[in-house]
């Protein structure tokens, strides 16, 4: 009897240990939004520029997600998401070095693509160590990696920059990294010797992914997901900075926006265990996303008592509510790749659509709000596409796809 509980321990450690792996590597995308408004003055960007910056570190996302999928496939996925961290780590030490916005926005591009490799494999190496009966729990929470981080970068950034400068924290960062390394080590099994028969083999199961149909609709509507998470609670720090609010609070807030979002997905899991269909749960989650971020950006709060907290309310509810599309898809993202195909190569190619939004969420309300003169027209974007989500969800259900999330 001692043996199976050995194996489940393992098994249990194997999939925490690739979680706490992807928050790390995602507390790099959130270790910039509270830190914007210093570097914009220090490396004198434009908010455009900014937000491209912001967005920068999707850009090895949206280039290399089946790139990467054929380089997991041919060394492994555990020496891939090693390989990630170490990315990550060498371009947050050089990065806290930048003096100059070209330099700074050349390491976030490297951050991008160490959090490329660690986190195109996740959900593949999860679903290789988790029991099926767990499935569900252990893809809900990693499901739930960005919002944690989110939560966690935003908190930490708020405080750390109360007493050093942002060099500073880009370098603890970096040690911050090295952290899962040891654990990835000891707990995520060894790659299987000769995992990929060769990149022929390799480049043939990424082939017969690609040209399946479900990972594209799948990752463009996610993709309507990010690009209106990403520009929201990106800038969050911002707007909030510029309607008054000061000190550590504006990190606090957009923190426990971020960390709402990880809430709702993990809270997502049971109902993909009962059976709910994608499509009962990613259309009405859409829907009230554009209309949270209608009343969110459309009503000046400023003007009203305690308008602050009311705007707080719907954002706030705006990522609780939309965790559930992340949760959903990255749950169906894992048995995606058709018969002969490619977990990673399925994950790789709908990570390289939604990292579009990702990067362009950020520069299109940048560049919105700079045209009309303030945040108000955030929600022409949001909106757009919430309704376009809505539109492509309804290719989702599980009998086409031939999918079935209850009990797994």
């Amino acid at each position: 009897m001692a043996a199976p509980v050995m194996t489940r321990q393992r098994t249990d450690a194997a999939w925490i240990v690739v979680v706490l792996a992807g928050i790390t590597a995602a507390m790099h995308i959130w270790k910039l939004p509270s830190a914007i408004p210093v570097i914009q003055a220090e490396l004198d960007m434009s908010l455009v520029e900014a937000g491209v910056l912001l967005g920068l570190v999707q850009v090895a996302g949206m280039a290399g997600g089946l790139a990467v999928s054929l380089f997991a496939e041919m060394i492994g996925a555990r020496r891939c998401l090693l390989i990630g961290l170490g990315l990550l780590f060498v371009g947050s030490v050089v990065g806290g070095f930048a003096e100059t916005a070209g330099l700074l926005m050349a390491c976030r591009a490297v951050e991008g693509a160490g959090f490329l490799l660690a986190t195109v494999v996740a959900p593949g190496l999860i679903r290789a160590n988790t029991p099926l009966r767990r499935v569900n729990t252990a893809v809900g929470f990693w499901s739930a990696y960005q919002g944690c981080a989110t939560f966690v970068g935003l908190i930490a950034s708020a405080l750390v920059l109360q007493v050093t400068d942002w060099h500073t924290w880009w370098w603890i960062m970096a040690a911050l990294t090295l952290v899962p390394v040891p654990l990835v080590l000891a707990f995520v099994p060894k790659d299987p010797a000769g995992d990929g028969n060769g990149p022929k083999a390799a480049v043939q199961r990424i082939g017969v992914t690609v040209r399946s149909p479900k990972p594209w609709v799948a990752g463009v509507v996610f993709g309507c997901y990010t690009i209106q998470w990403m520009a929201v609670v990106g800038f969050l720090p911002t707007v909030y900075q510029q309607n008054g609010v000061t000190g550590i609070w504006p990190g606090v807030l957009s923190a426990v926006v971020g960390g709402l979002n990880a809430v709702g997905a993990i809270a997502t899991a049971p109902l993909l265990q009962r059976g709910v269909t994608a499509r009962r749960l990613i259309i009405p989650t859409f829907i009230l996303m554009g209309t949270t971020s209608l009343l969110t950006f459309a009503v000046d709060w400023t003007a009203v008592p305690r308008g602050i907290a009311i705007q707080f309310a719907c954002v706030a509810a705006f990522s609780l509510v939309g965790a559930a599309i992340p949760s959903t898809l990255t749950r169906m993202a894992v048995d995606l790749a058709p018969p002969g195909g490619s977990t990673p190569a399925a994950m790789g190619l709908m990570q390289q659509i939604f990292n579009v939004g990702n990067f362009t969420g950020p520069a299109i309300v940048a560049w919105l709000a700079t045209a009309t003169g303030g945040w108000d027209s955030t929600w022409w974007m949001t909106c757009t596409f919430a309704a376009l989500g809505i539109g492509l969800s309804l290719y989702l259900s599980e009998k086409r796809l031939g999918l079935s999330f209850a009990h797994r």
